[in-house]
């Protein structure tokens, strides 16, 4: 029993020493998102200080979504987009031995979306303070739509949050960002990303054309050569999601596309809202304790 609460402990305490990693690196990009600047200079910066910082490596791509896009959105390779006066989804996540940080904030170089920022801020608050042990997600998810709705804006209802475990950014349970009619009940210890969406469009997000992101998803084997190679480059991100950028296998493109056929990876297309809206997020990652929650993230 004393080995198994130290080891709950030391797992405890990777959460956090990611957490307080990410809150270092997520201020610092911050800082550096300004009109003109190069959206792959802030993902690469975002990825290489978590390691800097004694983190073990990203979780997933540094996602940099604009405007009408949600989720999923990073730079390509060699990418000179460089940010506008743009609506920006910041969402990083980092890991220490698998456990992972998981947070988003938006920041608006227009100036014009200040009450879309708030609704997802103020509906992750919301979230945070209905959380404790015993609590289902439905109820979480009625806070957020709520908070959403407070501002004449509304969730984007097929977006969730969810749980966290090692080397897997999304677990069970999905935290709904709208109500529902029963969800999962929390209990102390459970790790979750509460992470609401708020638009003035639809409130429903759909796949883009472009993909950038992917994740091994099982393992087979495979008889092309190249296939083979790009396995092996992606075996030290296990079933993290990784970027095309990041990678240096020949042939590519074909290799990928290979073993997305055989089921071996899945990809992350872009997310764009339905009705061309724009999107704010906010997400931080808490641990469910007794009478309340411990933002890691914070």
């Amino acid at each position: 029993m004393a080995d198994k609460v130290k080891e709950i402990e030391e797992i405890i305490d990777k959460y956090l020493k990611a957490g307080k990693i990410l809150s270092q690196v997520r201020s610092e990009a911050k800082d550096r998102i300004k009109v003109g600047v190069s959206l792959l200079e802030i993902a690469e910066f975002v990825e290489n200080r978590a390691v800097e910082l004694g983190a073990d490596g990203s979780a997933f791509p540094c996602n940099i979504s604009r405007n009408d896009e949600a989720a999923h959105a990073t730079p390509l390779a060699g990418d000179e987009t460089v940010f506008g006066e743009d609506v920006i989804k910041l969402d990083l996540g980092v890991h220490v031995d698998g456990y992972i940080a998981d947070s988003a904030i938006t920041i608006d170089l227009s100036g014009k979306y200040t009450d879309l920022v708030n609704a997802s801020s103020d509906a992750l608050d919301a979230a945070i303070d209905t959380v404790k042990n015993g609590v289902s997600t439905a109820e979480i998810a009625a806070a957020i739509e709520d908070a959403i709705l407070a501002h004449d804006l509304k969730p984007v209802g097929n977006l969730t949050g969810h749980g966290l475990s090692q080397y897997i950014p999304h677990a069970p349970p999905s935290v709904p960002n709208k109500r529902v009619s029963s969800g999962v009940v929390l209990k102390t210890g459970d790790i979750i990303a509460i992470e609401p969406f708020a638009t003035d469009g639809a409130g429903k997000v759909v796949d883009g054309t472009l993909t950038e992101i992917f994740q091994v998803v099982n393992k087979k084997p495979v008889r092309l050569p190249a296939a083979r190679a790009l396995l092996k480059e992606l075996a030290p991100h296990r079933t993290l999601p990784f970027a095309k950028r990041w990678l240096k296998t020949p042939q590519l493109d074909f290799a990928l596309m290979q073993l997305e056929k055989a089921g071996i990876v899945h990809s992350y297309p872009v997310l764009k809202e339905v009705a061309g809206g724009m999107v704010s997020q906010k997400e931080h990652t808490v641990i469910v304790t007794e009478d309340g929650c411990q933002v890691t993230t914070k």
